[in-house]
């Protein structure tokens, strides 16, 4: 088990969240320019993100349920907040209701849940 666990845990929601907001906004928008930048972005944070989740805890191994919890929650919070601020700053088509299907999605790939 690593050291800085939390911190670990931490810097795994921060960059899952970030590939969960340029995941949302890629399907928001009609520019197919704007829309390739949110898919690197995407697959930037997502590279991170699984390098995080390996070193948390091996790919192999479930995590406590307790962690499961904490990291889906928190990711909520942040993808929701991201997306309302963005919202307020004037982008359009943003759909929240997805926000959930999309992390349950991502959670499954990177065998959290």
């Amino acid at each position: 088990m690593a050291r800085n666990r939390n911190k670990l845990i931490t810097l795994f929601i921060g960059n899952l969240s970030n590939a969960l907001v340029h995941q949302i906004l890629e399907k928001a928008t009609d520019d197919a320019e704007l829309a390739h930048k949110y898919d690197k972005e995407l697959l930037t944070s997502l590279d991170i993100a699984k390098a995080y989740r390996e070193k948390i805890n091996p790919k192999t191994e479930p995590l406590p349920l307790q962690d499961r919890t904490y990291i889906k929650s928190k990711v909520m919070k942040q993808v929701t907040a991201e997306l309302s601020l963005r919202i307020a700053k004037g982008y359009q088509h943003i759909d929240l209701s997805l926000v959930e299907g999309h992390i349950d999605t991502l959670l499954k790939e990177l065998t959290i849940v």
